[in-house]
């Protein structure tokens, strides 16, 4: 699985989102939905939207091969809660070391935005 920290990944980038973040939310949601598609990411793909992220992409199941998560505090408690629950190898996508280390400690590996974003291309 691969689970994303959409927050962390949208804020990677300067290029004015919080000025938009359900914008910049939809924006990136959309793009994973077309890498699965495309087979340039391998499903099930996990993100995760907080705070004013969240009216960017609806809750769902992931029957797309995309899963949007809201989370009801922190985006990084969300996170750590599904990667603890799954039953698969997670890969978490964010530069929050405190995260990161939060993560590894559960069993997950984690990269970084650039390796997500390298392959959503431009």
């Amino acid at each position: 699985m691969l689970l994303v920290d959409a927050a962390n990944v949208v804020g990677s980038r300067p290029d004015g989102w919080w000025r938009d973040r359900a914008g910049a939310a939809a924006r990136l949601v959309d793009r994973l939905r077309v890498a699965v598609s495309e087979g340039a990411l391998t499903p099930p793909v996990v993100v995760v939207l907080e705070g004013a992220a969240r009216p960017g992409a609806a809750e769902d199941d992931g029957t797309a091969g995309v899963q949007v998560v809201h989370a009801p505090g922190q985006g990084d408690d969300t996170v750590v809660a599904v990667a603890t629950g799954a039953s698969e190898a997670v890969v978490v996508v964010s530069a929050d070391r405190a995260l990161a280390d939060r993560c590894r400690a559960v069993g997950a590996d984690v990269v970084g935005p650039g390796w997500l974003l390298d392959r959503l291309g431009p």
